[in-house]
């Protein structure tokens, strides 16, 4: 039978899953417990690290609760535990390469997950041309060693928005806001410091994962003709 006239994509549907807040809420509270502590950035320590990865091991934990999606399922907990490992690594700035390979292990993954169908070529277009004039507002005030990495990582993070917003739903909005965070990190971290910089960078952040894996609920979508 011809896929098309099976109906148009499942979307999400969290009417049917009424435990969703409540499997949630451990995510909620040590997103609270973060901001609430707001350990120093100039104060490094394991501590600080833990408190700042509770949010991301919640969701790795969120997911097991929920009936599996296969290997998107676990393409997810993949990726938010690269994540977690990213996270720990850029509270010492000596760890900045090493949280940026983290993360981009997570985008590959999610890259994965989100899969090639729809394909949407016009879309990819014009991500690459706003990544590409991004990095050369960046590009001035890189310092040499970052320029490779940062350029990497930028292809990377366009390729996972562009089959985020290509699969739709939560999907979508997670990709944008990950992008959004990162944007404002590179921006805080090599070119000037930005008001209130660090509570727009975290939370982008933890709403781009936590709607980054509610697309476990989303069906996947048919291949466009």
């Amino acid at each position: 039978m011809d896929a098309r006239k099976e109906g148009p994509p499942r979307k999400p549907c969290f009417s049917a899953q009424p435990h969703v807040v409540r499997w949630l809420s451990p995510f909620f509270l040590t997103c609270a417990v973060y901001f609430l502590l707001w350990i120093p950035e100039d104060q490094p320590s394991w501590v600080g690290a833990l408190v700042k990865c509770l949010p991301i091991l919640s969701l790795v934990v969120f997911l097991w609760t929920v009936p599996s999606g296969g290997g998107h399922h676990f393409l997810l907990q993949g990726a938010l535990l690269c994540s977690a490992v990213g996270d720990a690594c850029l509270i010492w700035p000596e760890g900045f390469l090493h949280g940026m390979a983290a993360f981009t292990v997570a985008h590959l993954l999610y890259l994965w997950a989100f899969g090639l169908t729809p394909l949407q070529p016009g879309l990819l277009l014009r991500i690459v041309l706003a990544c590409i004039l991004c990095y050369c507002l960046l590009l001035w005030h890189l310092p040499p060693n970052m320029v490779l990495p940062v350029m990497a990582y930028s292809l990377v993070l366009s390729a996972m928005l562009w089959r985020g917003l290509a699969r739709g739903g939560s999907a979508s909005w997670g990709a944008l806001l990950f992008v959004l965070s990162d944007v404002v990190l590179a921006w805080n971290t090599f070119a000037q410091p930005l008001p209130h910089a660090r509570l727009v960078i975290m939370t982008t952040y933890y709403a781009a994962q936590m709607l980054i894996t509610l697309s476990v609920f989303q069906g996947p979508r048919l291949k466009s003709t």
